[in-house]
């Protein structure tokens, strides 16, 4: 195998069988390595190649490969040169020198085998002989070793037994005192305890008085807001109404002035009577106009039974839209108070509006009907201020009765903001 992928590498390559061309650059070793299965498949399909690779072998040993050629073999002659000769020469009867080559192989193999167990086993008893004689130093120096450790061993079991009543008598005296300290600890949790409860009694008598306190000044300064607006809004009302009649009847402003005094023939005055009144129903289109003419008057306004009254075919919003639209118009106009009441049970969420100038906008509260915000509305004014409340609702009509407000129904406003 080695003279093929030696001879490889030293023909020209168009001289080199097809299938080994492509390892003909291949450095030798490698060649040898990675060629011979290729070689050897070839040494064995093509003759003329397999002789070629003989030829250096017959250059080189000329005598070895005559007398194989021949059949004769020197007996000193190499079995494996004599059967790879055979193997490429192909003489007559070469199987029988393969077979012999190999079986001297075999015999060598033996034979080198059993020399190498024999300087094996020679190796081995030497082995054994220095072993014995540092295990017996070994085992002296161990007895050596265990006679130190059982001395320290009888010392260490000596500190140990004393070690073990010390410890015992530091774990009595720590029983001793845990249970003493068991015992002041528990009466300390036990005052701390009490402690604790009085704390919180005397924390829940503070924050019971504080709320008591803060409640009290609350509906103190709630009480006092609420009557202050109260008698600022009834003096606002008399002194609307006073200045009313004082215009209605063409009093003077003061009882006498300096001009007064002064002697002269005054012109025939015209005298000014006021009109007789007359009681409106609540079905005549000059009562909303009549009643927004009273002095600081409060206008509360049902808002969707007016504007479901009106437009209910319109969306909510559009409705609300429409009417604050109207409202804010007629707040303009008449300069009076307005509030519109909306149910907050129509909505599924708030809503955010832009109320016109001059109108009040109120949605009731969660658990709360808008007919109940309007009673509360009406309840908050003070006695003597005219309040209209606009609903066609008999129960909201008859509840703003009760309560000394005028009721207008819903078709009265409708066709009042049809004319603004």
């Amino acid at each position: 195998m080695d003279a093929a992928a030696e001879l490889i590498g030293s023909l020209p390559i168009e001289e080199v069988p097809l299938p080994l061309r492509r390892f003909a650059r291949f450095e030798r070793r490698k060649r040898a390595k990675l060629a011979g299965q290729h070689i050897a498949a070839r040494l064995e399909k093509d003759d003329a190649f397999r002789r070629r690779v003989a030829g250096p072998l017959r250059e080189a040993q000329p005598d070895l490969v005559e007398a194989v050629e021949e059949g004769g073999v020197p007996p000193a002659a190499d079995p494996v040169r004599v059967a790879v000769i055979g193997y490429l020469l192909r003489p007559e009867g070469w199987t029988r020198l393969v077979e012999a080559a190999r079986d001297e192989l075999e015999r060598s193999a033996s034979a080198s085998e059993g020399e190498a167990a024999e300087r094996r086993i020679a190796e081995l008893r030497e082995e054994v002989a220095a072993a014995r004689t540092s295990r017996a130093a070994e085992v002296e120096r161990l007895r050596a070793e265990l006679r130190e450790s059982k001395a320290e061993i009888s010392e260490l079991r000596r500190k140990l037994h004393e070690a073990r009543l010390k410890a015992k008598a530091a774990g009595e005296r720590a029983d001793a005192l845990a249970a003493g300290t068991e015992r002041e600890l528990a009466a300390a949790r036990e005052g701390t305890a009490a402690a604790d409860k009085e704390l919180r009694r005397l924390r829940g008598r503070l924050a019971r008085a504080e709320a008591g306190a803060e409640a009290a000044r609350r509906a103190s300064r709630e009480g006092r807001n609420v009557d202050d607006v109260r008698l600022r809004m009834l003096l606002d009302t008399l002194v609307d109404a006073a200045q009313g009649v004082r215009r209605e009847l063409a009093l003077p402003s003061t009882i006498a002035r300096p001009a007064d005094a002064v002697p002269g023939v005054e012109p025939d005055r015209v005298a000014h009577r006021a009109l007789p009144g007359r009681a409106l129903s609540d079905d005549d289109p000059q009562l909303l106009d009549r009643l927004l003419t009273l002095p600081q008057v409060h206008l509360v306004v049902d808002g969707y039974n007016v504007t479901k009254t009106g437009y209910g075919e319109l969306p909510l919003a559009d409705q609300r839209n429409r009417l604050l639209s109207g409202l804010g118009g007629l707040a303009a106009q008449t300069r009076a108070e307005v509030t519109c009441v909306f149910d907050g049970a129509e909505l599924d969420a708030p809503v955010a509006i832009a109320a016109p100038r001059g109108v009040r906008v109120l949605f009731s509260q969660p658990g709360q009907t808008a007919d109940e915000l309007i009673g509360e509305l009406v309840r908050a004014e003070p006695s003597g201020r005219a309040v209209v409340v606009v609903s066609s609702d008999r129960e909201v009509a008859d509840a703003a009765r009760r309560a000394s407000a005028r009721p207008a129904p819903s078709t009265l406003l409708l066709r009042r903001l049809g004319r603004t």
